[in-house]
């Protein structure tokens, strides 16, 4: 096995691999597509499977500016539900509660002064 056909291997294997991913994509956005009829998902399958590449690029020329639309939807879908998320675990304290629940700390002996003070600082910048 020459250097050459070590070379050829590699272009082929990343020409595959990109196909392989391009076309899961396709038909993941077959199947999220709430536009398209059960007729037309399952013609756009059968086409996937008897003329693979041929599919593949008629459908991202045709389907293509609707294929990046429904995935940047679901990006900022998936954006706003984290951050949904994130604000609901994090709570809502205000400065004034973070003091209090200090102060109640302090009063109850768990830390000092100084830390107390710390919490304090910390609260209100």
């Amino acid at each position: 096995m020459s250097f050459w056909d070590i070379v050829w291997f590699i272009i082929i294997t990343y020409a595959f691999v990109a196909y392989l991913v391009i076309l899961f994509h396709i038909v993941g956005d077959i199947f999220r597509d709430r536009d398209s009829g059960a007729f037309a998902k399952a013609a756009w399958v059968v086409l996937l499977c008897l003329l693979p590449l041929i599919t593949a690029v008629v459908y991202l020329i045709v389907r293509g500016r609707g294929m990046a639309e429904r995935s940047a939807e679901r990006a900022v879908a998936r954006q706003s539900a984290q951050e949904a998320y994130i604000r609901d675990v994090a709570g809502h304290t205000t400065p004034s509660d973070q003091i209090a629940q200090a102060r109640a700390l302090f009063d109850a002996g768990a830390i000092s002064q100084s830390e107390y003070d710390a919490l304090k600082t910390k609260a209100l910048v």
